[in-house]
């Protein structure tokens, strides 16, 4: 075999392997830095973008800042990428960031939050559940379960899909539902949540919108006060989970964020490679994870993948 054709048979094998051209993906979301929720969406993001061979950087701020969310859309639009995942917690002040983006031609996907503003901002599509019928969802168990008088904790006062989660479960609660209030410092939420208890004997549901934010500290909560209350979380953590098995919680409403980090990563792959796109949302949840189920999930969600 000559020199020429052993050249060209490796070129080849070369061309077999390698992509026509570097594809590019940014991910923005408003995850703040010591929510461990994120934590899973960005370990789906990472693992869609080694096995679909793509580059992929995950940016978001360290608190819930929309001001610093949309210069880190605008510096990723700057940067023309071939793909852009974003999630849309405030769509008045993501909006134009976002729009800025599809009129430079770049695809963008949203997750996560943005359900009910996504198409009208020129996304493609998003991945992730509607909040509200998450919500209402949640509310109706907690209302077969006996609940009549319950608390709804807002611990990212401002991200619309926590307003629609507590606005869902509100109606499909049908009973008396007052919003509390705080910030994502599980502390706060504790302290906040046992002084509600302590000011309302009637209260016999609380409804979190994050497990391990606000979910953890709810269930210590509770378990202080000596009342019988029912908890039930939006999320998963491997405590709250516990907490469930334990007979200490009711559930947890699984949105299956590793999904909201893989699949549209998988779907902007496509898109750049062979101009394939899903032609409509897709739901990721919701499942609401009973105390038959938890103990399948302790394991995954200790790994970061549920």
């Amino acid at each position: 075999m000559n020199k020429f054709f052993k050249g060209a048979l490796a070129a080849g094998a070369l061309a077999l392997v390698t992509p026509a051209f570097a594809q590019d993906i940014v991910v923005v979301s408003h995850g703040q830095a010591n929510d461990a929720f994120w934590n899973v969406v960005k370990n789906g993001v990472e693992q869609a973008g080694t096995d679909m061979g793509v580059n992929v950087e995950y940016r978001a701020p360290e608190t819930f800042d929309m001001v610093a969310m949309s210069q880190l859309i605008d510096a990723a639009v700057n940067q023309e990428p071939d793909g852009l995942i974003v999630s849309i917690p405030d769509a008045d002040a993501l909006g134009p960031s976002i729009e800025r983006a599809v009129a430079a031609g770049i695809p963008v996907i949203s997750m996560n939050s943005g359900s009910d503003v996504s198409k009208k901002l020129g996304a493609a599509l998003h991945v992730g559940q509607d909040e509200f019928d998450a919500g209402k969802a949640a509310g109706e168990k907690l209302a077969e379960m006996g609940g009549k008088n319950a608390i709804c904790v807002n611990h990212e006062v401002g991200n619309v899909a926590l307003d629609l989660r507590c606005a869902g479960f509100a109606e499909g609660f049908g009973g008396n539902v007052t919003v509390l209030p705080t910030s994502n410092d599980p502390s706060e939420i504790e302290s906040k949540v046992s002084a509600a208890l302590a000011s309302d004997e009637s209260v016999d549901t609380v409804m979190a919108l994050g497990a391990s934010s606000a979910g953890e500290p709810t269930v210590a909560a509770v378990k202080g006060s000596g009342r019988d209350v029912n908890v039930a979380s939006f999320d998963l953590s491997a405590n709250f989970l516990q907490s469930i098995v334990d007979g200490d919680a009711a559930f947890a409403v699984d949105q299956q964020q590793y999904l909201q980090g893989y699949l549209p990563v998988v779907f902007m792959a496509l898109n750049a490679k062979y101009g394939l796109m899903p032609g409509g949302n897709v739901p990721s949840g919701p499942n609401l994870i009973t105390a038959d189920k938890a103990g399948q999930v302790v394991e995954l969600s200790a790994q970061g993948i549920r």
